[in-house]
């Protein structure tokens, strides 16, 4: 992992946020017209290569123009882009319970991802400029990121499908239907209807909180994943952002080939395993530390492993997954 911390001047910052607001921006003009049309199969794929194509570019980029080791950035942001991305895809999957739950139609889902998405950029950047101050000031907190992906990696080995940590009716959602009228109908992709002579809020804006609510749970997970493979808050942030720009596109792709991802799941917890043991190995010192204090004599090795080779793990790890999930869908299918 690089240790040197490239600093980005603010309007390097300004820049960045401007470039992902015309982005987005164009996506939502490209990519479906607001509530009249759903999105189909090859649009879905065709915007996910859109996506994909924009984050490689980016790199390109970081790799000519990043003014510190911008060949081991390069690479930083490729397996930090590639932990995001895979995290990101069992979120999809509780979109479409999501979806489903409130009965949202497919035409107007489009919708409100895009501000999910737009609330995610937000809520996002808070949490890694957070992390990053916290790291950089106590570095032995990635320590304990590292257990508590040791253990959601664990956890999410042995959780059942049939169930879900991010429950529909959550906390969040609970509380505004409490303060805030709340209409029992679809009213096409309004989020507010006036009924009865009050302001009333649609299932559709529900809907979007628990979208909003459950993006904030799982970045918990995916966050200190990526502090895994860099310190660099640039380079952590924009591959966190570049990844969730697609997610909108990747997950009508994924609404209709969920089926075929049986093994999706376990190479996602294995990649959490993967990252926790690495950023284990990297703070040994501290663990060595904290032994030593309770008169326990601990010895254990400071080991960095390449980022190199952990972008080749965890695309290793997908590609797998993905390949095993269609071979033994495709066997199915023939019995």
């Amino acid at each position: 992992m690089n240790m040197h911390v490239a600093e980005i001047p603010v309007w390097g910052w300004v820049m960045f946020y401007v470039s992902v607001l015309l982005m987005l921006a164009a996506d939502l003009k490209l990519f479906g017209r607001k509530g009249q049309h759903e999105v189909g199969m090859r649009e879905a794929l065709f915007m996910t290569g859109v996506w994909i194509a924009v984050s490689l570019l980016f790199a390109l980029g970081i790799y000519l123009f990043y003014p510190v080791d911008p060949h081991e950035q390069t690479m930083e942001f490729l397996a930090a882009y590639l932990i995001e991305k895979s995290l990101s895809v069992d979120n999809l999957f509780v979109f479409l319970m999501l979806f489903s739950f409130f009965g949202v139609e497919r035409k107007y889902q489009h919708e409100v991802l895009f501000w999910g998405i737009i609330g995610a950029l937000v809520l996002r950047s808070i949490f890694i400029f957070t992390g990053a101050a916290i790291v950089s000031r106590f570095e032995w907190v990635l320590g304990l990121f590292g257990l508590f992906l040791l253990y959601t990696g664990f956890k999410m080995f042995v959780h059942n499908d049939s169930q879900t940590d991010v429950h529909t009716e959550n906390f969040l959602v609970r509380l505004f239907r409490r303060v805030y009228p709340v209409t029992d109908k679809m009213h096409g992709g309004k989020f507010f209807v006036h009924e009865n002579g009050r302001k009333m809020a649609t299932p559709l804006f529900v809907a979007l909180i628990a979208i909003e609510t459950s993006d904030v749970i799982f970045a918990v997970d995916s966050i200190p994943a990526v502090f895994s493979v860099s310190r660099d808050t640039f380079i952590i942030l924009t591959s966190n952002i570049f990844a969730i720009l697609g997610l909108r596109s990747l997950y009508f792709a994924l609404a209709a080939l969920a089926k075929y991802f049986t093994y999706l799941k376990y190479g996602i917890a294995l990649i959490l395993v993967f990252v926790g043991v690495k950023m284990l190995l990297s703070t040994t010192e501290y663990f060595n530390e904290f032994f030593a204090m309770l008169g326990i004599s601990v010895n254990v090795p400071h080991v960095e492993i390449p980022t190199l080779v952990s972008l080749l793990v965890i695309f290793g790890v997908l590609t797998l997954s993905i390949v095993l999930s269609l071979v033994c869908r495709k066997k199915e299918a023939a019995e």
